[in-house]
């Protein structure tokens, strides 16, 4: 499971770096280039709507008390990236739970 927190706004500090909704599309299709993506489930959750699931309200407020920058990326219950996000340590993650390399369904 891949989670993207963002924002329709983009985080004052991230001024110049593409949207959350954005980097969440950017990173399916980066994903999908190099991995079976076909076992990963994506969810993008807007950090300015109320959540259904306690567990992600509860991150949600952690963003605002410690000032994260979004948006932030989770693999499964890892957080892996803050910010703009760099590819090699989302890879690096989907790596370490032994995803599938597009070459080795092959």
């Amino acid at each position: 499971m891949i989670t993207i927190y963002g924002a329709e706004q983009i985080c004052a500090s991230c001024v110049g770096a593409p949207g959350s909704k954005d980097t969440y599309e950017w990173l399916q299709a980066a994903i999908a280039r190099k991995y079976e993506d076909n076992v990963i489930e994506y969810e993008y959750i807007d950090i300015n709507k109320p959540q259904q699931d306690e567990k992600h309200q509860n991150f949600i407020e952690r963003i605002f008390d410690e000032d994260l920058f979004y948006p932030i990326v989770f693999v499964n219950d890892e957080m892996v990236a803050e910010g703009i996000p760099r590819l090699k340590t989302i890879y690096e993650a989907l790596d370490n739970r032994n995803v599938k390399l597009l070459n080795d369904a092959k």
